[in-house]
């Protein structure tokens, strides 16, 4: 089969978190740009400034560009870098996650609230009050309660905050290592009104087929960053990406808040260092959302796509066609 073309390609998208909101598929990515910086493990070259929302009423069909919904200059606490978002909907309101860096250079998680799932969005003052690191995904149960899971290792300073205390020479440290558990992503029940934390932060436990925690040495498994969590058949997915091995993989567990047990690959390593995606079901069908940077060939310039996914006899993820491994040639930035 083909490459799936990117859903845009007048500007560079990544980390896109897919919704379905009032029939139709809202996609919120971040924004990537044009930066001098070198490539390195804190992600100084992904350099992005705002949020634009995009939507489509099919899969294949027109997608719609609806502006810049949010950006830096518009959030009191940020300094730089609003890296991948992610939204909600809740009473009528929107929400939207994101994470950036405060005056400090620690990252923290905002939220901005909207009367429309493409904003514009009107971001809290101040942070969310014990949030940190990045990658904020939401996931609304049944019965009404709210997540947010978080964290993103080098980077994303997750290495930072392991005795609980923002800790800035852990960079050099980096992450767990050897047989040493993986560190974990971080989950909390989110407040009524979805702009706080009402629970602790805590860990959200992924072992291993054995029922042991993952190793840190095995990066093929372990939690890296680009947190999400969806539903099927009364089961909970999280999925995840292992960051400098750039598979997504995904565990299941019988609870939002865990634990899980590894289930799988999703997708294997795409053109690009990184790795982010959503999963939604629309139209009685699965779709998986991912980045990779066939649009530009620059790590830091990405660009989303959609492919459809289905589950075998066993629940478990499958990509509907084989996942190609000839990228397609960088094309030029359309005007």
């Amino acid at each position: 089969m083909a490459d799936p073309a990117p859903l845009v390609n007048h500007i560079y998208t990544a980390d896109p978190s897919a919704h379905v909101f009032n029939g139709k598929i809202y996609v919120y990515p971040s924004h990537d740009r044009e930066t001098d910086n070198q490539d390195n493990d804190n992600g100084d070259q992904y350099d992005m400034f705002d949020y634009h929302v995009l939507s489509l009423d099919t899969i294949g069909g027109k997608v719609t560009d609806n502006g810049v919904a949010l950006k830096a200059d518009d959030v009191p606490w940020v300094s730089k870098q609003m890296w991948a978002p992610d939204a909600a909907e809740k009473n009528g309101k929107y929400y939207l996650y994101f994470p950036a860096r405060d005056k400090e250079g620690i990252f923290r998680i905002g939220v901005a609230v909207g009367d429309k799932p493409e904003g514009p969005f009107t971001p809290d003052p101040e942070p969310i009050v014990g949030s940190y690191s990045i990658d904020p995904a939401s996931f609304i149960d049944n019965d009404g309660q709210a997540y947010l899971y978080f964290g993103g290792i080098w980077g994303g300073q997750l290495q930072c905050w392991r005795t609980g205390k923002f800790d800035r020479k852990a960079y050099d440290t980096m992450e767990a290592s050897g047989d040493e558990p993986a560190l974990l992503p971080r989950v909390a029940k989110l407040s009524g009104d979805m702009r706080s934390f009402r629970t602790d932060v805590q860990d959200l436990i992924i072992n291993d087929t054995n029922g042991k925690p993952i190793h840190a040495d095995n990066h093929d498994r372990r939690f890296f960053e680009a947190a999400w969590m969806h539903k099927y058949k009364g089961k909970y997915y999280f999925s995840y990406s292992t960051g400098d091995t750039h598979y997504l993989i995904y565990a299941i567990g019988d609870s939002p808040l865990g634990p899980f047990t590894y289930a799988g690959r999703i997708l294997e390593p795409v053109q690009g260092w990184t790795t982010h995606h959503s999963i939604i079901e629309f139209q009685s069908k699965w779709y998986l959302f991912y980045h990779d940077t066939s649009l530009s060939g620059k790590h830091h310039l990405r660009c989303v796509k959609v492919r459809e996914l289905v589950y075998d006899e066993e629940d478990r993820i499958k990509l509907v066609e084989p996942q190609p491994y000839v990228q397609l040639e960088p094309a030029k930035l359309a005007a």
